[in-house]
Order: structure tokens, then sequence, then C-alpha cells
């Protein structure tokens, strides 16, 4: 009946189906068999049906008989993760279409890319960070969406960071990333350079009488911290005067950290 309303109206369908592996998991291979092979009975016809099939692992084709697997194996285009700029791409669209203008800066935007790509590139991972990092700025009638609601609502996604890997770190790194949160918790910034997070940290030392570490030693806090997954670090791109180094903290919002490791510090204290 398909291809005779195809015929009769002199058109052409191009069938796409996303999410392959359910239709194989639950019918097998003779949906496809039927669909790669309706050609077969109209040799002197125009073909007038294509198929276009998305799959995320292309070993479940292996489950298809063979006749079928032949078929579909001849043009096989395999896709690469999502990079950062498509990913920015990506949410820039989808910004434009929910959020009112101005209300989500590229910082964000480059911020969620950022979580996203380190998820695999992950677009739905993307999308969902930002929904829910809207939802958070609701909640708080806030005019705009801040770096703190992307942390809470990669937090509300992926809970990463425990409170006993906070305990477990050093004395100097606990006040290095509690001079961190409060600068982010501060400024509400999406990025803090290496030189502003020594301020800051100097400012936690003299708070808590304890004598400030030098530059390489806070260096290796950062790389430890980084390898741990609690920051994330990358080189200053364009508009930045020098190289520097850039701190994020994308996976816990910064007054919980901050909270938290001012609790840890005034019992170690007392």
């Amino acid at each position: 009946m398909l291809m005779q309303i195809l015929d009769e109206q002199n058109a052409y369908l191009i069938l796409a189906m996303d999410e392959l592996e359910a239709l194989i998991r639950s019918e097998g291979s003779d949906p496809l068999y039927n669909l790669s092979r309706i050609q077969e009975d109209r040799l002197k016809a125009p073909q007038r049906l294509s198929l276009l099939c998305v799959l995320r692992e292309t070993a479940y084709l292996d489950t298809l008989d063979f006749s079928t697997r032949s078929t579909l194996q001849r043009n096989l285009i395999n896709l690469g993760e999502y990079s950062k700029l498509q990913l920015q791409d990506i949410l820039n669209d989808r910004v434009a279409l929910a959020f009112s203008y101005g209300t989500v800066s590229p910082p964000i935007v480059d911020l969620i890319a950022e979580l996203a790509a380190s998820e695999g590139g992950d677009a739905r991972y993307a999308i969902e960070l930002l929904w829910r990092a809207g939802k958070y700025a609701d909640a708080s009638a806030s005019p705009r969406v801040l770096p703190e609601y992307v942390r809470k609502a990669a937090v509300s996604v992926y809970p990463v960071v425990r409170k006993d890997m906070i305990s477990s770190l050093g004395l100097h790194e606990k006040l290095f990333l509690l001079g961190v949160a409060r600068h982010f918790k501060q400024t509400g910034a999406a990025y803090i350079s290496m030189g502003e997070a020594e301020d800051a940290y100097a400012v936690v030392c003299e708070n808590y009488g304890e004598e400030r570490r030098g530059h390489t030693q806070l260096w290796k806090y950062v790389k430890e911290l980084s390898a741990l997954g609690i920051i994330k670090t990358e080189p200053s791109g364009l508009g930045k005067r020098g190289k520097t180094t850039l701190i994020s903290l994308p996976r816990v919002p910064a007054a919980d950290l901050e909270q938290e490791l001012s609790r840890i510090l005034h019992v170690r204290k007392s």
C-alpha cells in the first residue's frame, strides 16, 4: 500500500528510524528485511523508498540475519562525539528558543558545553543541564542563569563530589579550595584565573592563621584537585592578556562546597 501511494503521487520517501536498537530487540530482522528488500519486486520501477537507520552500537546489526545485515552495512557512517564547539551551537539554538534575551550569557553556554564534552559529548546531557539551570534560576527569581545554577544542575544529574573526598584532602588543599569556592560564590563568575585563585587562597590562609604555600606547591594542588574531578582547568583563550590557567568549579555548587569546607576546618580548629 505504501509503495502504491508513492507511485500514485510520484513521491519519494526517506524513512528515518532513530534508536534502531529498540526495533531490533522487539521485532528482530523481519521489519528491516521487508523494508530493505521491498524494491526486489519492483526491478523496473523507481526506487521510491530509502532507509536512514540510526543506532548507538553497530553490534546490534550482528544480531540480524545475513541478507538484512549485508544490505544495511553497504553505507555505514560512523559519527564521532559532539565537540565542545558543536555543543555550544546546539545550546545556543536552544537558548534562543527557550530563554529571554540576555538571561543566558556566553560563559554559561561555554560552561555547560564543557561539562557535556567531558561526559562523552552527550547533547542530551547538555540540554538537561541547561533546562535544570533555568529551573533553578526561576526558583530563585533570578533574571539570569548563573554558574551556581549550572553547578546545582550538574550535581542533581550526576552527584560526583562526595563529602569523604573533600575530607581526605590536605589542609592547604582545603584552604585553596575554600578560597576558590568563596570567589565563585561572591562573584558569580564561571571561571577564575590562577592568579585570582592564589589571592583568594592567601585571604583564607590569613583568616585561619596559616602560612601560605608558594606558587609551585599550589600548582600541584590544582593538578591534584583536577585529577579528582573537583575542579577543572584549561588554558586561557582569546580576550585574556598573557597566558594563564583558568579554573572552573563545574560539578558542585560553590555555596555547598564553601559550607562543607568551613565545617571541616572549624571542626579541625576546635
